[in-house]
C-alpha cells in the first residue's frame, strides 16, 4: 500500500504560480525595457529631424547669402568693366585731342610763325602774340593790309577746328596814349575788337566762338624801359583753347574793371563796331 504525500499537490501549485509570476515580471520588464527603448530612438529620431530642419533652414541661408554675394560680386565685375571701358574712351580721347593740338599748333607755327608772329603755348592754351606794327598803325586802331592777311590765315586754320574758342586780346606800352583814345584801356579794347570784327564778318568765324579784351598797358611780357621792350609789349595776342577752358577763362563784361590790381576793358562774343 503506498503512501501519498498530502503537501506535493500545494507544493506543485505554489511552484506553479510563483514560475507564473516571475514570467509576468520578466514580461514586463522587457516590455518596459523595450518601451523605454522605443521611447529613446522615438526622442532621438525627433531631435534629429529638428536638428536636420535647422541644418537645412541654415543651409537655405547660406545658400542665399552665396547667391546675393555672386550677385553683389558680377555686379562690382560689370561696374568695374564699364569704369575699364570708360578710363581706355577717356585716353583715347585725351590722346586725340593731344594729336589735334599738336596738328593745330604745326598748322600755325607753318603758316604764321616769323620774326613778328610768334607762337606759344600754356597750360593747354595756344597763343599767336603779333606784334602791332603788322597790324596797326601807331596809335589806330584800323587793320592794315597785312593784319588782315595774318587774320585770314588763322581763320583757315581755325576753320578746321570748330570746337576751339578764340580770345583776341589787345596789349599796348605803358607810354600814354596822345590820340582820340582815352587811355591805352580804349586802344587795346578797340584794336582787339577790330580783329573780332574782320575774323567775324570777313573771314567767316563763327561770332560764338569769340571774344575781344583789352588789358592796355597791364599786362607787358617785356621791359617797358626799353624800344624793344616797348615793340614786344604792342601786340595783338590771339589765344586758342577748348570750350571748356574758354568757359573759365571768360571775362565778365564789365567797363572797365580790376582783376588781381590789373584794370582791363573787354568785350565779348562779337561786340558792336567801336
Amino acid at each position: 500500500m503506498s503512501e501519498e504525500n498530502p503537501f506535493a499537490g500545494s507544493v506543485s501549485k505554489t511552484d506553479s504560480g510563483v514560475n507564473q509570476s516571475k514570467a509576468a515580471w520578466i514580461i514586463a520588464g522587457i516590455l518596459a525595457t523595450l518601451l523605454i527603448a522605443t521611447l529613446l530612438l522615438w526622442a532621438t529620431a525627433v531631435g534629429k529631424a529638428r536638428g536636420l530642419e535647422t541644418l537645412r533652414s541654415k543651409l537655405a541661408d547660406t545658400n542665399a547669402s552665396l547667391a546675393s554675394a555672386l550677385a553683389d560680386n558680377q555686379k562690382d565685375k560689370d561696374q568695374i568693366t564699364a569704369l575699364q571701358s570708360q578710363v581706355a574712351d577717356l585716353q583715347k580721347d585725351k590722346e586725340t585731342a593731344g594729336q589735334m593740338a599738336k596738328g593745330l599748333e604745326d598748322e600755325m607755327r607753318a603758316g604764321l610763325e616769323s620774326k613778328d608772329v610768334t607762337i606759344s603755348k600754356l597750360q593747354g592754351k595756344l597763343t599767336v602774340n603779333i606784334l602791332d606794327r603788322v597790324m596797326f598803325d601807331s596809335g589806330e586802331a584800323v587793320l592794315k593790309p597785312e593784319g588782315e592777311s595774318v587774320m585770314r590765315k588763322i581763320a583757315a586754320v581755325l576753320a578746321e577746328h570748330p570746337q576751339l574758342k578764340i580770345h583776341v586780346i589787345g596789349h599796348t606800352d605803358n607810354v600814354p596814349i596822345r590820340s582820340r583814345f582815352a587811355s591805352n584801356w580804349e586802344l587795346s579794347t578797340t584794336r582787339a575788337l577790330a580783329a573780332v570784327h574782320f575774323l567775324t564778318e570777313k573771314a567767316a568765324v563763327d561770332p560764338h566762338r569769340v571774344g575781344a579784351v583789352g588789358y592796355g598797358e597791364y599786362r607787358p611780357i617785356a621791359d617797358n624801359a626799353t624800344a624793344e621792350g616797348r615793340a614786344k609789349n604792342r601786340r595783338i595776342a590771339i589765344t586758342i583753347l577748348p570750350d571748356e577752358l574758354a568757359a573759365a577763362d571768360v571775362v565778365p563784361p564789365v567797363n572797365p574793371i580790376t582783376t588781381d590790381s590789373q584794370p582791363v576793358m573787354s568785350a565779348t562774343n562779337a561786340p558792336t563796331a567801336p
